[in-house]
């Protein structure tokens, strides 16, 4: 695959001369320039970067970028906590895997965040009525007021960040966007077998 006019195949397998060493590991940039993806934004990223390891940069950068805006926003949750009340924000009363699966974490991992969720007071935990066995999951009112309170608080901040953006290319990055989140949805659920 080309990326950036550079086969991505040669970026990620190339050899140090004379040793026979991989130049470039599939899951970072090569010897000398790994501070872009490890850390050091200033180092800036190589032109020939393939897709998938910008992504996964931009993806940490914006998490730290998300964890920092709800730390000042002084509200007392995680950024794990507040993923899943917007996922129970869209569907309220939904069974844990359902939340799991749809904010694509593990159910173990679920299953600590909404004991913290809970015992904070955002969320309850219901028996269904049709099957007492079944517990489903519940935004209080206090757990709608954090994420109206985030919104309000981190929203001119998410604004600021992106004002680097060309409004002409917004479209663009929007589709990009847009048909990733399908692709890799579709490419999820083909690997859970669903």
């Amino acid at each position: 695959m080309k990326t950036g006019g550079v086969n991505e195949a040669e970026y990620v397998e190339a050899s140090e001369p004379g040793t026979g060493e991989p130049a470039v590991a599939e899951c970072g940039p090569e010897r000398g320039r790994a501070g872009w993806i490890w850390g050091e934004p200033s180092d800036g990223p190589p032109a020939d970067a393939p897709l998938h390891v910008l992504l996964l940069a931009a993806s940490r950068i914006m998490g730290t970028f998300y964890a920092g805006t709800l730390a000042q926003s002084g509200l007392r949750i995680s950024p794990a906590g507040l993923g899943v009340l917007r996922v129970l924000m869209a569907g309220d009363g939904l069974k844990s895997s359902d939340v799991a699966a749809r904010g694509g974490s593990s159910p173990g991992t679920l299953t600590s965040v909404v004991n913290t969720l809970v015992r904070e007071g955002y969320v309850e935990r219901r028996s269904d009525e049709g099957d007492r066995r079944v517990v489903r999951l519940f935004v209080t009112d206090k757990g709608r007021q954090v994420c109206e309170d985030y919104i309000s608080l981190a929203g001119p901040h998410w604004r600021d960040a992106f004002g680097f953006v060309d409004p002409a290319d917004e479209p663009v990055i929007r589709k990009f966007f847009t048909d990733m989140i399908g692709h890799f949805s579709e490419l999820i659920r083909k690997e859970r077998g669903r």
